[in-house]
């Protein structure tokens, strides 16, 4: 399906001039499509995306069902490759990266939260938040067990290390993924309906956290999500549809979330593609 990687890979490195990256973006898109099948009968989930994210900014992504939310995460991670276009994270180009690169680059400058936390249940929640850690190749225990401590008190989980995940509240477990998360001190932090599976008092609470990320620890973090809440807590929020960026906001309320969010559900607006396409 689709282009073969070589294909891919000389499309994607002949067609963009290396002067057109900007060398202090955490996340940068140029030109990104992904499209399943062929033909006709071709389903374009992403058909032109041009984006740029600062390093230590907090971006939600939102859209009506079937706007390329989750293709875009997953371009955007490296989890799959486009069609056509390039994706740089962190000043890495990805794109022309094997499968062996590009899961090496995962573990060691990615962190990843989902909705159901992917915990391991087998393992304490210390031995979770390092795993990361320990598949990037490892740094010595005692340096590993010191920075898995420090972030599990900042997640307000001190003292709770030797626990499993099945002793945990739901919350509490997207507390130990957040940590798990920032412990190799990744470029960007991706998450995927981080408080889907949480009740409202606890999914502020989580994403107070992934804010607190960003302000004090200076990460970077890309959050799709469909709760206008959530999405109140980011530095702007992008919303697609049709496989385009069709607007954005910078930082606003969860009421001013919600109204755009309304207007590309119920189409009262035109797209604003053009505008909001620049990166």
């Amino acid at each position: 399906m689709g282009l073969r990687r070589s294909e891919r890979r000389h499309r994607q490195t002949s067609q963009e001039p290396r002067e057109r990256y900007d060398t202090t973006a955490a996340v940068e898109l140029r030109g990104v499509r992904r499209a399943y099948g062929r033909g006709g009968s071709a389903v374009h989930a992403l058909r032109g995306i041009d984006l740029s994210l600062p390093r230590g900014s907090f971006t939600a992504v939102m859209g009506p069902s079937g706007s390329g939310k989750s293709t875009f995460l997953q371009c955007a991670a490296g989890l799959d490759l486009p069609t056509e276009g390039s994706v740089r994270l962190g000043g890495t180009e990805i794109t022309a990266m094997n499968e062996n690169e590009l899961t090496e680059l995962r573990r060691s400058r990615l962190g990843f939260v989902f909705q159901a936390f992917n915990l391991l249940p087998s393992l304490t929640v210390e031995q979770n938040v390092l795993l990361p850690m320990q598949l990037a190749g490892g740094r010595c225990a005692h340096e590993g067990r010191t920075r898995a401590a420090e972030l599990l008190a900042r997640v307000g989980l001190e003292g709770k290390g030797g626990r499993r995940p099945a002793e945990l509240s739901g919350g509490q477990q997207q507390r130990v993924a957040i940590a798990r998360a920032l412990v190799t001190r990744p470029d960007v932090v991706f998450a995927d309906e981080p408080t889907g599976a949480l009740d409202t008092t606890t999914a502020a609470e989580v994403l107070a956290l992934l804010r607190d990320a960003v302000d004090a620890l200076h990460a970077t973090v890309v959050m799709v999500t469909h709760d206008p809440a959530a999405a109140a807590h980011a530095d702007q929020v992008l919303f697609l549809a049709d496989g385009l960026i069709a607007d954005r906001l910078p930082r606003s309320s969860t009421a001013a979330v919600a109204a755009r969010m309304a207007t590309l559900t119920t189409g009262r607006t035109p797209a604003f593609a053009a505008a909001g396409a620049a990166g």
